[in-house]
């Protein structure tokens, strides 16, 4: 018989071995399907009511071809069990899959019969038809969406009216590819609901979460209908899209704030106008890393409350505590906008700022001073002009430790109101008694300012102290570097000049001066060089700069300077 001489030959073998066999052909009854391509996965198979696009070769048993939909161009396009197609077709067609291929033979009876088919098929015609099935859908079909990856977290599912960030690669339902976002380095951002998108999608989009994988396919009901696109999407094509969201949020959304970790006790919360240095790591909604203030090694060191920030910064950085840490959620329309950066941060897209609070002060800001030890007795009191010595720990105010003199084994020694040390540190020492311990907060503008200490103390940083008084020794009256503890000598130039030739020269001087402090006659200022201070007073008494004092100019200057060193 015909099928015992073509069984497992390839179509065209087949024409031609029909031609050859010796036995006579036998009339059929009935049609003569062979699969010659099934796919692995058949998602779906024809139904009657079904519509289908299909492509084929139509072929005469002695291989003449009669018609193609190939040499058009075009699919063929037909519901399935509706009479639009010859009976044997209509039959063929029933549970074909997608990309399946089959070689079809249809007797007379079933094609076009005695009448044929004017000058193309002639009376009696047995046809071939080598079909390959595209596409199948009803018209009771909705979308039907397919998740085949789910994120652990999902804090918020798209709804109608919000704006999604996404991926896509776009294929027919035989997987031609049409359009992908992945090839045009940009994803598809869109309101969702509102009349943006196809229907289909605007339909598939919804429940999505940030970071879910699925595949939403649709009918041509859904997508672009009869017509196509007028390019890659034919006419009545089913549409699959594979979708990955990466943003999402909603005109309406403000700033969020999440995974707070307050330290205990937070003494003092960031207020508008503050300057506040901060560590981040910034990434975007789906977790895309952009920035980082970390990989600079340096805090980022800005006021809040005054449009230095992006908006949704300014207002995520109010109410934080020194060393807390949260999570800054900010919609694009408080961000970067619609343009985004241009480059890390794409257009519309949700912001995601991890930040730890370094430290913050206010420009008003004083010293602020914890006494946390006092002894019983504590009568001498520190002020400008005493030498002093002390033991400090100093640290910024997250903790991390700058210096100590413990670690020297000596103390730290300066003359209160010489400028020595930051102003901070000169307003925290003043009054304390020997013994006495406290506890310091400096801002920046009475410590080391905006410039710091390279590679000790950072820019506008905030410093701690914890200091003990350990000496102290009084100062002078202020602008005086000697005093004299005893009645002035009437005669103190015939003393000074120890030659008697009627000149002080500077060594005479300053032997005298240093005999004066060693007898415990004079004093000098303690804490400064006795060289320094010496050589000092001398060159203001020499009025002409000879290098020796006469009676003349030691007599003017004492009587033209009323606070005298001498």
């Amino acid at each position: 018989t015909f099928q015992r001489c073509v069984h497992g030959m390839i179509y065209l073998a087949v024409l031609v071995a029909f031609a050859a066999c010796d036995a006579p052909p036998v009339p059929l009854d009935d049609i003569v399907i062979e699969k010659t391509f099934v796919p692995e996965q058949c998602g779906r198979a024809v139904k009657v009511g079904d519509y289908v696009r299909y492509h084929y070769n139509g072929m005469f048993p002695d291989g003449k071809k009669f018609d193609s939909s190939y040499d058009r161009g075009s699919t063929y396009n037909v519901y399935v069990g509706k009479k639009q197609l010859i009976e044997g077709m209509d039959r063929a067609l029933v549970g074909m899959c997608v990309n399946e291929r089959r070689l079809v033979t249809i007797p007379p009876q079933l094609a076009y019969g005695k009448e044929g088919y004017g000058d193309v098929i002639p009376s009696d015609a047995i046809l071939h038809f080598d079909v390959l099935l595209l596409d199948v859908w009803n018209p009771d079909d909705g979308v039907q969406s397919e998740t085949y990856y789910t994120p652990e977290n999902c804090s918020r599912k798209v709804e109608v009216s919000d704006y999604v960030r996404y991926h896509y690669n776009g294929t027919l339902l035989d997987g031609t590819l049409f359009d992908s976002s992945h090839t045009r380095l940009r994803t598809y951002d869109t309101y969702v609901g509102i009349g943006w998108l196809i229907a289909g999608m605007d339909q598939g989009l919804l429940g999505m979460c940030v970071g879910e994988r699925r595949i939403i396919t649709m009918p041509p009901s859904l997508g672009y209908g009869s017509n196509g696109d007028g390019s890659d999407i034919p006419g009545q094509a089913s549409l699959v899209f594979d979708v990955v969201l990466l943003d999402l949020h909603n005109p309406k959304d403000g700033v969020t704030i999440t995974n707070q970790d307050i330290p205990q006790p937070c003494l003092r919360k960031s207020i508008s106008g503050d300057f506040i240095r901060y560590h981040y790591n910034g990434s975007l909604l789906d977790g895309t890393f952009f920035d980082s203030s970390y990989s600079r090694n340096r805090t980022y060191d800005t006021y809040v409350g005054k449009g230095s920030l992006i908006g949704g910064m300014d207002e995520g950085l109010i109410g934080v505590c020194i060393g807390e840490r949260r999570r800054i959620t900010i919609p694009p329309h408080l961000g970067y906008g619609e343009e985004g950066t241009g480059t890390k941060i794409p257009g519309s897209a949700v912001l995601v700022f991890d930040i730890h609070i370094i430290d913050f002060h206010n420009p008003s800001d004083t010293v602020v001073i914890t006494t946390n030890y006092k002894p019983e007795v504590c009568e001498t009191l520190a002020k400008k002009g005493d030498f002093v010595k002390y033991h400090y720990n100093a640290s910024l105010m997250d903790g991390s430790f700058i210096d100590s003199t413990y670690n020297y084994g000596k103390t730290y020694n300066i003359v209160l109101g010489a400028n020595q040390v930051v102003p901070g540190m000169e307003e925290g020492l003043k009054e304390m008694c020997v013994g006495e311990r406290r506890h310091l907060v400096i801002p920046p503008h009475l410590g080391y300012g905006e410039r710091g200490v390279d590679g000790e103390v950072p820019a506008s940083a905030v410093l701690v102290f914890n200091i003990e008084m350990i000496e102290m020794e009084a100062g002078l009256p202020d602008g005086y570097m000697f005093i004299w503890n005893e009645e002035v000598s009437a005669d103190l130039f015939t003393e000074m000049d120890a030659d008697k030739d009627l000149q002080v020269l500077a060594s005479e001087f300053s032997d005298y001066i240093l005999r004066q402090v060693n007898e415990g006659k004079g004093r000098l200022a303690p804490g400064f060089s006795a060289n320094l201070i010496i050589e000092n007073m001398f060159s203001n008494q020499d009025r002409n700069g000879d290098g020796k004092i006469t009676e003349e100019e030691f007599k003017l200057k004492a009587d033209e300077t009323p606070h005298d060193e001498l």
